[in-house]
């Protein structure tokens, strides 16, 4: 079964029809082989606000989230990378009050603003982001804020165009990527088109990460499909944290 199909029977979408010309199309391999001294863990929005169900996006991304273990998940690659003393970056989600300021935005940007998600007070003070929904996971501290882990400066949309996630990764050596994190179809998405962009070897770990069901349909069923077609591979977490301590 293909990534393509697994996401579809996850979400109960039907795939091409068995025996049409589109079902006998097969993608061919990138040939990616996982280098771990040059890699890096990148985690997308690890915050309350996806993750915790206190968080302001739980009505929406819960489900999904629950479906996919992303929390277990998201903690096993990080045990994993700490064992195997990994780079670790974070690429967080922040928004400040001047940002209410903006003229216009995407459904998407729409949606997350009128859930006041990953609100702070301001870009150099801390007062109010303990416990809140644009704060790391609890669980998820020691591994963040070890000192090590590189935390970059806030996407301020979608990808990683607007902070330093690439250049803090490119100044380690890093030029291989496993990628997590929130949101599938959204930030996932999009951080993964731009680093290929930028040059990375990019490997998603597909049940590490979550999306929204909407009238519109499956974020996480459309991100996976996608996947497919653009990462040099498609792991799950197991095969992803094997990689990563190298049992492989």
């Amino acid at each position: 079964m293909t990534n393509i199909d697994e996401a579809a029977a996850m979400s109960g979408s039907a795939g091409p029809s068995p025996g049409s010309e589109e079902a006998a199309q097969v993608l061919p391999d990138a040939g990616f082989v996982f280098d771990r001294p040059g890699a890096a863990l990148v985690v997308i929005d690890p915050q309350n606000d996806f993750l915790s169900p206190d968080g302001a996006g739980w009505p929406v991304f819960g489900q999904s989230v629950t479906e996919n273990k992303v929390v277990a998940n998201l903690a096993s690659l990080f045990e994993a990378a700490e064992s195997g003393d990994m780079t670790v970056a974070i690429s967080p989600h922040y928004e400040y009050p001047a940002d209410g300021e903006w003229r216009f935005g995407g459904p998407g940007e729409r949606l997350l603003n009128a859930l006041h998600m990953f609100a702070r007070s301001g870009p150099l003070t801390v007062e109010g982001l303990p416990g809140s929904g644009a704060d790391f996971l609890e669980q998820f501290k020691q591994f963040i804020l070890d000192g090590a882990a590189i935390i970059a400066s806030p996407h301020k949309i979608w990808g990683p165009q607007s902070n330093d996630l690439a250049l803090q990764l490119r100044k380690r050596g890093v030029s291989q990527i496993v990628l997590a994190g929130m949101a599938a179809n959204l930030c996932v998405e999009s951080h993964l088109r731009h680093l290929l962009e930028e040059g990375f070897e990019v490997a998603v770990v597909r049940d590490a990460t979550a999306a929204a069901r909407v009238a519109a349909g499956d974020g996480y069923l459309a991100a996976v499909t996608n996947y497919s077609f653009l990462a040099h591979a498609v792991w799950m977490t197991e095969e992803a944290v094997s990689h990563i301590r190298g049992n492989a």
